[in-house]
Order: C-alpha cells, then structure tokens, then sequence
C-alpha cells in the first residue's frame, strides 16, 4: 500500500463517508473564484460536519505529515484555499450551524460554514446584524471572511471582520483545539491570538467556530445618493471630498466608465455617458436625510451631477448595479480581479496610476472602488480559454501590468491586499510590502503554530 493509499484508509476508517473521492469533488476543490488552479489533485476532500471531524482529519494529517487545505464555499479570489497534488482538502462548508444568539450581549456563536447572507437573515429575527458586507455575501462564509479579513461595502462605518469578531475556535496542526479569544466586551489577557488569526488564511489552523460581535439593526431611514462624473478622477476627488468634509456614510462604492458600461449592459440599462463613472453612496441611521444632504452639496460642487432618494427599494436597486460587478466583468473576457488600498486622499492619484498601467501595458483595467475606505478592485481583462473546470493561465503580460499596479499602490503609502488576502496570487509581492526581516518573522510565527508546515502549504509565503 502506498503512503496515499494509507492515507486514504485511516481517513476512510475515521470519517466513513464524509471522505469524498469522486474526480469531480477533487477537481472543484483544486480552483476557487480567482480563476487559478493548484498543480494536480488532492487525494481526497474530508466534509467535516463536526469539530470532531476536523480534529480526526488533523491528527491524521500530522501523524502521517499530510498536507492540509482548508475550503469554505470556494469563493476566493487569490488562490488561498485551492487543493493539489498529495493534499487533503478539508471543507468545513456543511459546518454550518447557528450555536447561540445572545442580543442581551450582542454576540453570537457560528459555524464557519454559514453564508454570510443567511447570518444576517436569522439574525434580523432578533433585530440585529453582522456588520462585514462583502458583495459576496450571498455565496461567501463567514469563516472564509474570517480567514481572509474580508470586508465590502460597509467598512468605512461598521468595520472589516477584523473589527467585528470577538473569539476564534482554532483547530491546530495536530488536533488540539484552542478557545481564542473572550465573550466580553473588553479582554486584554495574554497576547491576542484572534486578531492573529483572522486573515491568516489557513495557515494557523482551522476556523471551527467563531463568537461573532453584533450591532443593533440600524434605526431610520437609509437615503442614496446617485452622483455621475465626466470621469473617474473627478469623482475619486468627489469621494476624498466627501471624506474631508467629515461626514461618514455607511456606502460610498465609486465606479469608472468601463466598469459602469459593463454592468448596464449586463442588466439592459441605458448605457451612461461615454466615460462617465458614478458614486454610489448611502447614509443610515437617525440623522440620514440631513447627512445626505450635506454630502450631495459637496458632490455638487465637486462637479456631480447628483440626486437623492430616500426609498430603501430604490437604494437597493442602485446597489445591485454595484454588486453586479463580477458578473458583469465576466462578458467583457477572462478576468483577474485585483485587490488594492491606498490612503483616501491617494484615491484620486491611484486612478492616475491605473491610467498609466492601461496606457503603457496595452491593457484594460476596470475598476470599482470600495471609495469610503480607499480599497481598489482593478480587473485585467484578457482573451484566454478556460478549460472544463473553469481554470485559465493569467499571461506574462497580465502579470507584468499588476505588478507595475501593485508597486504604485504601495509608492502610494498603499497595501497590496485590502479583503482577498495574498493566497498563492501575490505571495510574490508580499516581502516588497513587509520588508525581509517582518517577512520572515511572521513566516516564522506559522511554524509555531504548525511545525511540520502540513497548513496550507506554498500559500501567502510560499512554499
């Protein structure tokens, strides 16, 4: 019997059939949303129900010094949870409970596997919500947000999951499980190993539970403010306008012209003004109506064209054009979809910047922006044939024209990931980022956690 085969056995005699070997599981668990694939098969995927299922998988990993990948729902975008050759891919996707709502304590204890979107379903019953808001909230997990620190629409005002997390249960290397974390408003005792955890993307261990800080439903109404540019950077100088002048909205999405084209095209709207881009931005809360109002005067002087509506439906319906971005990218070729910060007030230099990457590399960039926080979704288009698993190679000159991006990100006091996390896509840039000696220093923390580095190997430092 080969060491796979071994493998497989003690798996099988633990787990019975939560062991998946049909080719076409092991195919899925090689790509994510990203368009990259790992090298080969894993050997098997595990679909833990249980913690129990992921401590018996563990143990055997690190018994037999079997690679590990941890999946969700599979909708990243940087490669970070895609399964090769020699691995095991472990999804804790039907790890999908609700343990407890407290909303005399405004917390809440979850599965992983849970769809963002179903969370705050469930919890809009007890007039509360979880705060992080990715545009993929209807697909994602909330241990895959955990896992990569996502954030989305709202993070100006309420926070990236970094900001809304209060425990970690964290499965280790080798079986042990840890309580990370407090079930308190305040707790400062030891070091804090959940903030440590969270955007470690399956390097530190496995996400089995999360005790999840919540806010009230948000009272009032929500007003929208639709504001349309002559071009992306009068209205990126709108935005950094709007951010000076001191008042917050809960959304602030901005869209350039190529982006915007694409999604009215996608949804038969009437196409907008050549080389017109759009802010798209909400307030909530009591005081909404008076925030909106002072936000549409600064807009206006900044050259919008701006109206304000206060229906809930109608804000809906002028957000679904924001949240039709990847879809809407997906008819113009092959994307790959890039994930930038810089400071607010660099906004405006940014979209400079990816001007002169357009110009200079022959490529066509459309981007969003998450323009309250200053996170850039910058999309290379390219021609390329995916093949049956929806799997494509990203081209020399694609990669050329993101790394001459992502440099002038960080020239720009920028980071090169604000939610997708580096993953296997752009591990190649993160010591540029860090320096050398933090580059190896939290490379080194892994190995604390996981000596044998069986946790996600080769991604975000490598192999």
């Amino acid at each position: 019997m080969s060491d796979a085969e071994a493998v497989l056995q003690r798996l099988i005699d633990a787990l019975g059939e939560r062991v998946d070997l049909a080719p076409e599981s092991r195919q899925a668990a090689r790509a994510d949303k990203s368009g990259h694939a790992a090298s080969g098969t894993p050997v098997a995927v595990v679909h833990a129900r249980s913690v129990e299922d992921v401590q018996a998988t563990l143990r055997i990993a690190s018994e037999t010094r079997t690679p590990v990948v941890t999946r969700g729902a599979g909708t990243g975008l940087a490669g970070g949870a895609n399964a090769g050759d020699g691995e095991i891919a472990l999804s804790v996707r039907a790890m999908d409970r609700i343990l407890e709502v407290r909303p005399d304590d405004l917390l809440a204890v979850v599965e992983p596997g849970i769809l963002n979107a179903d969370l705050n379903a469930a919890l809009a019953e007890h007039g509360l919500w979880w705060a992080p808001d990715p545009a993929s909230r209807a697909i994602s997990t909330v241990g895959g947000n955990i896992a990569t620190g996502a954030g989305g629409l709202l993070c100006a005002k309420y926070g990236v999951a970094r900001d809304a997390v209060l425990g970690i249960d964290l499965v280790l290397a080798d079986g042990r499980l840890l309580r990370l974390g407090h079930r308190t408003v305040k707790g400062v005792t030891g070091l804090d190993l959940t903030s440590l955890v969270i955007g470690s993307e399956g390097t530190l261990g496995v996400i089995v539970g999360a005790t999840l800080k919540l806010r009230r439903l948000v009272p009032g109404e929500v007003c929208t403010i639709a504001a349309t540019f002559p071009d992306v950077r009068t209205a990126a100088v709108a935005s950094a306008a709007v951010t000076a002048s001191g008042v917050q909205p809960a959304i602030m999405e901005l869209m350039d012209a190529a982006s915007l084209a694409a999604v009215h095209a996608l949804l038969s709207l009437e196409q907008p003004t050549p080389g017109a881009a759009q802010l798209t931005i909400q307030t909530d809360g009591p005081a909404s109506a008076v925030e909106a109002d002072a936000i549409a005067v600064v807009l206006r002087a900044a050259g919008g064209v701006v109206a304000v509506s206060h229906d809930r439906e109608e804000g809906e319906r002028l957000l679904a054009i924001r949240r039709s971005m990847h879809p809407a990218m997906e008819t113009l070729g092959t994307t790959l979809i890039e994930d930038v910060s810089v400071p607010r007030s660099a906004l405006p230099a940014m979209f400079d910047e990816i001007a002169r990457v357009e110009r200079e590399h022959g490529v066509v960039i459309p981007t969003v922006a998450h323009a309250g926080d200053g996170n850039l979704h910058p999309n290379f288009i390219f021609d390329a044939v995916p093949d049956e698993f929806g799997v494509v190679d990203t081209p020399e000159y694609i990669w050329a024209a993101a790394d001459d991006l992502f440099r002038a990100a960080l020239r720009l006091g920028g980071t090169l990931t604000g939610e997708h996390g580096v993953g296997v896509l752009k591990r190649r840039w993160l010591a540029d980022e860090l320096g050398e000696d933090q580059w190896e220093l939290q490379r080194q923390i892994t190995r604390v956690f996981d000596p044998q580095g069986i946790l996600n190997p080769g991604k975000v430092f490598g192999a």
